[in-house]
C-alpha cells in the first residue's frame, strides 16, 4: 500500500498476461517445466480468457465473475460504475470482477448500456483516507476527491466497457 491506497497490477501488465495465456510467447527463454505450466494454464484459461473482448463466466456452484483483464485501478473504476451489478460482499483484483449471482444478460445489457459515458471514482475508505499524508490538513471531501481520482484508471475502465463480452457456464 502506498498513501494508503492498494496496490495492483497495471491495465497494461495484465493485459499482457491475457496475451500470453491467449498464445503470446514471452520475449524471454522459458525451461521445459515453464512450458509444460504454461501449457497448462492456457488450456484452463479457454473459458476466462477470449481475444475478442472480456467475459462473464458462471460457475456450477452459481458464482459470476467478469474477468476484465484490467488491473486493480480500473477494476476499482468499473465497480465504483457498476455497483448495481458487483457483488458488495466481495474485492476485485487485477483480472476479474465477482458480480451478483442473480446477474443475466438482460441485466447486464441494461446497465452497461450507457456506463462508458457514466464512470465513476472508485470508493476510498478510512484507512486509505487515515494513510493520506496531510490528510489532517484538508477538508474530508477534498481528501476523499484526491484518493478517488488517484485510485481510478478511467481510460482503461472505458476501454473495458466498449468491448465485447461473452457469456460462458462452466
Amino acid at each position: 500500500m502506498t498513501g494508503g491506497l492498494p496496490q495492483g497490477l497495471s491495465y497494461q501488465m495484465v493485459r499482457a498476461m491475457r496475451e500470453v495465456l491467449l498464445g503470446a510467447d514471452p520475449p524471454v527463454s522459458l525451461t521445459q517445466r515453464a512450458v509444460a505450466r504454461l501449457a497448462q494454464l492456457r488450456d484452463e484459461a479457454t473459458s476466462w480468457a477470449h481475444p475478442g473482448g472480456t467475459v462473464i463466466v458462471r460457475d456450477r456452484e452459481g458464482e459470476v465473475r467478469w474477468w476484465t483483464w484490467a488491473g486493480f485501478r480500473a477494476n476499482a473504476t468499473l465497480v465504483a460504475t457498476l455497483s448495481e451489478l458487483a457483488d458488495p460482499s466481495q474485492r476485485y483484483d487485477d483480472a476479474s470482477i465477482r458480480l451478483r449471482p442473480d446477474l443475466d444478460r438482460e441485466m447486464w445489457r441494461i446497465a452497461t448500456a450507457d456506463a462508458a459515458g457514466r464512470i465513476c471514482l472508485p470508493d476510498v475508505t478510512e484507512k486509505a483516507l487515515a494513510g493520506l499524508k496531510f490528510s489532517a490538513a484538508l477538508p474530508s471531501r477534498l481528501a476523499t476527491a484526491t484518493l478517488a481520482a488517484r485510485l481510478a484508471d478511467i481510460d482503461s475502465a472505458t476501454a473495458v466497457l466498449q468491448e465485447p463480452v461473452r457469456f460462458a457456464y462452466l
